[in-house]
């Protein structure tokens, strides 16, 4: 079954106007300057347009606006923190967008159920907070948590860097409430561990990237707030010793291990001579390093991390390394990480993949693919980094030094080529967190599974037969 794409929308200043009456003409945004912060990505990599974004306030609100837009066969492209970096939540072919910024209600805190119910534009780490003001801790936590939002989270079953302990999106969601493309309303907004009551259809929400319906608000999973926390920063000589502390760590700190960070030299180079006051943590050169947390609900977090590093050295693993002495210091650890991808930018054009492996292949695909694109390219420098402890790495390529950006760029879909044979010969993904959109669409059919793919498209015509949600995204 093939997704037909609907055609440029023409929509009529009538039309517009029953659009911008279910919000109120205060949430309707048609000017152009006000209009362009919802139209563009931050990367710039996607440019869209439309001649209207819409900001509900409520999920009836949103209800109205699909069937509205059912009624007429208007495209909506729905957005939440507009952080996506596939093309996901922008509107190429001038549909109305819906920014679920103004859902940013917590609706409830059971602290007994360890559950958290908030809105879909609820900004993440307003969540986090949330959380820690209970007493608790909501674990989902990367880069963009200060603008992202949970539902484009959701959307795009984002990964991070505490999924090694806790799981990803898909992982800390007991419920959904989510708006279909006729306006129905799927109330699902369940606390409870076990409901056993037929098909689990809170999974097909989740990394659809608005492609089936449109999530208002979810039921979110929260944890025991751990009692203390250790972050060291450790040099190693190869991904191989790095997997080997991996296995290490977790032999010593069991569910303790919370973050594994692999950063090459490279990145420390760049996000030093780039970065905001951006130190490099130990001295000297390295090949390569890892962010390591550990966080323990008893008060045992800097015994372990000492024993961990303490056999590490013993064992020749770990060749310097050092304990974040206060909060300021581990703050500083962690914002050298944050600090990676857009340390890239000033030297020039960068292809990004963002894949996964499995952990144990990870030193065997970063040895091919940087034999792979440094033959493709000569000059371009490898710049791979990311989350060891799940196989997810950020396979970045920096342009060769002096090279034209633009010819550099142009080759993208070369570079995406090569490495996702290695990825593609190794039983990995081309897409482990970042999610399909429309930057990957095309590549998908040629990496999965026939049979999955047409239940997708069957799925996408079933609950979308007019293909008005996210048009030409993931399908």
């Amino acid at each position: 079954m093939n997704i037909v794409q609907p055609p440029p929308p023409v929509l009529s200043p009538e039309l517009l106007a029953r659009f911008a009456a279910i919000v109120g003409e205060k949430y309707a945004v048609t000017d152009p300057h006000d209009a362009a912060p919802y139209l563009t990505e931050e990367r710039g990599l996607f440019q869209g347009h439309s001649p209207l974004v819409l900001r509900p306030g409520s999920t009836a609100e949103v209800s109205a606006i699909c069937k509205l837009a059912t009624e007429t066969r208007t495209a909506l492209v729905p957005q939440g923190g507009n952080t996506g970096l596939v093309g996901g939540q922008t509107p190429h072919n001038g549909e109305v967008v819906i920014s679920t910024r103004r859902l940013d209600k917590i609706r409830a805190v059971d602290t007994q159920s360890n559950a958290m119910t908030v809105e879909a534009g609820v900004i993440l780490a307003n969540a986090q907070q949330r959380a820690t003001d209970a007493d608790r801790l909501f674990p989902l936590s990367l880069g963009a948590e200060g603008s992202c939002t949970i539902g484009g989270n959701l959307s795009t079953n984002a990964g991070g860097i505490a999924a090694l302990a806790y799981g990803v999106a898909r992982d800390l969601v007991l419920g959904l409430e989510v708006v279909l493309a006729d306006g129905r309303i799927m109330h699902g907004l369940s606390s409870l561990k076990k409901d056993n009551t037929g098909y689990d259809l809170r999974d097909l929400f989740i990394g659809a990237e608005g492609t089936l319906g449109i999530i208002t608000a979810a039921t979110l999973k929260m944890f025991p707030k751990p009692r203390s926390v250790e972050t060291a920063f450790a040099a190693i000589a190869s991904p191989e010793d790095a997997l080997t502390l991996l296995d290490m760590s977790r032999n010593i700190a069991a569910g303790s291990l919370t973050s594994f960070e692999l950063i090459p030299q490279i990145a420390i180079d760049f996000t030093v001579k780039h970065g905001p006051s951006i130190r490099a943590p130990l001295s000297g050169r390295h090949p390569w390093y890892v962010l390591m947390e550990i966080s323990s609900p008893r008060d045992d977090a800097r015994d372990t991390i000492e024993a961990i590093l303490g056999k590490g050295m013993e064992d020749g693993i770990v060749n310097d390394a050092v304990i974040a002495a206060n909060l300021d210091q581990r703050a500083a650890f962690w914002k050298l990480r944050e600090v990676i991808s857009p340390a890239q930018k000033p030297e020039g054009g960068s292809i990004k993949h963002d894949i996964s492996v499995p952990v144990a292949a990870v030193p065997d695909f970063l040895r091919e693919a940087d034999a792979a694109v440094t033959k493709l390219i000569p000059g371009a420098r490898p710049f791979a980094f990311g989350h060891l402890g799940d196989g997810n790495i950020h396979y970045n390529v920096s342009q060769p030094i002096g090279a034209d950006m633009a010819d550099y760029l142009a080759r993208w879909h070369d570079m995406n080529d090569v490495v996702h044979a290695v990825v593609a010969k190794h039983g990995g993904s081309i897409s482990a967190e970042h999610g399909i959109g429309v930057l990957k669409r095309d590549e998908l059919p040629n990496v999965k599974d026939p049979v999955a793919l047409d239940i997708m498209r069957s799925i996408k015509h079933l609950l979308d037969p007019l293909n008005i949600l996210n048009p030409g995204k993931v399908l």
